[in-house]
């Protein structure tokens, strides 16, 4: 279990320093997770640690929603006051994302097609 915390946590530190060093406008716990999924992806299987420590971690991951809550509720008469602003940035971004995922998969399915008819 700590040899998992360990991986998750290098993976963060390796990503945050590598974002501060070369100055990137890119999150460094996001960096550090692609990082993270290179390295696991290289490997080509999971290890055993690591399956449990997520598996947990996962189970957990709604508590991990409640300061978002708790800051929506103190800030709320900022969300009040620039509601529309926020909802349209929610749908805008919502469509956005359906219409990426479903080019993406598009791509995909054809190129999938493509390779089973050679």
């Amino acid at each position: 279990m700590l040899q998992a915390i360990i991986i998750i946590l290098l993976c963060q530190l390796v990503g945050e320093v590598t974002v501060l060093v070369l100055d990137l406008p890119f999150p460094g716990p996001v960096l550090g997770m692609l990082l993270l999924f290179a390295g696991l992806v290289i490997r080509g299987e999971t290890p055993p640690a690591l399956k449990a420590f997520s598996d947990t971690l996962l189970r957990y991951l709604a508590l991990l929603f409640v300061p978002a809550g708790v800051g929506l509720m103190v800030h709320f008469g900022l969300v009040a006051r620039d509601w529309l602003p926020i909802l349209a940035a929610l749908l805008v971004s919502t469509v956005l994302a359906l219409v990426v995922t479903m080019l993406v998969l598009s791509g995909l399915i054809r190129l999938r097609a493509r390779r089973h008819e050679s």
